[in-house]
């Protein structure tokens, strides 16, 4: 079966390949793919999405058993924090904003075709694909898989496929891939974020964070629990005398009883007898370090894939965001945070669909800019020098032209 037709089973048409013949293990029992998973495919009159695939049993699987959750497993615990969700969309939105352009030894090219889609059947641009390519990449590791080569055997449309569906051993010093039954070794792009040429899969910033992770959805899950009510009790029952344990549960029924009388009409005051008083009880999460833990805990989340915590609002020293730092702190945030990682996945990405000496880059200019009024006086010093003419810096500043256009999106203008 070939690569092409393997999608095509994956998206729900045609035959499962490898059908597992029936098994012996407990009555009525219908085990899945011999690798493990099933293909689960909505009518065919009613079919709006791709086919699902999931965890199955297999032949010797103990009837009643479970079969394993992917969503357990590393590929979507960052989807449980969302400061982890906001730092990787930024570096991944931020990144999958710059137009891509192509070089050979300082020279621009002009670009390939799947530098505007990479595969039209399935993106709707070169952002979709490399928004889902860095995604995935400051997860530990991506996977691109060509759909078509040239004469030359160059990959020129292509998609990103989800790690959890390729399968990574190490044989003799290589690494060895297959999707499915299918082996895909030498057609296979896998970026690794962390790499050691003894371990098959790549390695991510959060694996590392995971304790953080784990810390910042349960005090998250708290504060919620505190919002509503069952965290910290609202009220404490104050007598003069000493209670022994029948009367103080006798006064605790009287009051719940009280409140409970009031349900819907929460104006309504509760009315203790015996001179038993109700004083409101507010332990703030400031009073129980819950807050500044929890800021402390999702700035260094955020610190970890490369993003200034207060890019995401969080605290960061207690310096405050003027008009003036933004601009430092975007160049900083690119150069830390975006390039590092924009050069490997390119690098990589050049070398496997690109000749020798061809490399694709990002343009960053129009995250890492300075303001206007900084680059007016720039623009007013060069002209004064003789360096540029007004036209070039009107060019620059795109105030008009089909240049203008251009150097802002990328694509030529009409």
């Amino acid at each position: 079966m070939g690569l092409r037709d393997w999608w095509s089973w994956w998206n729900g048409e045609g035959a499962t390949p490898n059908a597992n013949p029936g098994s012996s293990v407990g009555p009525g029992f219908s085990p899945g793919a011999p690798d493990g998973v099933e293909v689960l495919t909505p009518e065919p009159a009613v079919q709006q999405r791709m086919a699902a695939i999931v965890p199955s049993p297999w032949d010797g699987w103990v009837p009643g058993w479970s079969s394993p959750l992917w969503s357990n497993m590393g590929g979507n615990f960052d989807v449980t924090v969302d400061t982890a969700w906001a730092a990787l969309d930024l570096n991944a939105s931020v990144t999958s904003s710059m137009p891509p352009y192509m070089m050979r030894g300082g020279q621009v090219l002009s670009p390939r075709s799947w530098l505007t889609n990479p595969d039209p059947s399935i993106y709707t641009s070169w952002a979709e694909f490399a928004k889902q390519l860095m995604w995935d990449y400051q997860l530990g590791e991506a996977f691109v898989l060509p759909m078509a080569r040239t004469a030359d055997n160059l990959p020129f449309r292509f998609r990103v496929i989800p790690p959890h569906l390729i399968n990574v051993e190490m044989s003799d010093g290589r690494r060895v891939y297959n999707l499915g039954v299918l082996d895909i070794t030498d057609d296979v792009l896998h970026i690794r974020y962390k790499s050691r040429t003894d371990t098959a899969r790549g390695m991510g910033p959060l694996e590392s964070g995971r304790n953080r992770l784990i810390a910042a959805g349960l005090l998250a899950r708290y504060a919620s629990e505190i919002a509503e009510g069952g965290g910290v009790p609202k009220y404490v029952l104050e007598v003069d005398q000493r209670l022994n344990k029948a009367q103080a549960d006798e006064l605790l029924e009287q009051w719940w009883a009280s409140r409970m009388a009031n349900i819907g009409q929460p104006w309504k005051p509760a009315v203790l007898s015996g001179g038993a008083k109700a004083r409101p009880l507010q332990l703030s999460p400031e009073q129980m370090t819950l807050t500044e833990l929890s800021k402390w805990n999702e700035s260094r989340i955020a610190v970890l894939l490369g993003v200034p915590p207060v890019l995401l609002g969080l605290p960061s020293g207690g310096d405050s965001m003027t008009y003036k730092n933004v601009d430092s702190l975007f160049d900083y945030h690119h150069r830390a945070g975006i390039k590092p990682k924009v050069t490997m996945v390119m690098q990589a990405l050049s070398g496997w669909a690109l000749p020798r000496g061809q490399i694709v880059e990002l343009n960053h200019d129009e995250y890492t800019r300075p303001g206007l009024l900084e680059r007016a006086t720039a623009d007013e010093k060069f002209i004064a020098m003789g360096a540029l003419t007004s036209e070039q810096v009107a060019t620059m500043e795109r105030f008009a032209g089909d240049a203008a256009v251009e150097s802002l999106t990328g694509i030529g203008g009409s």
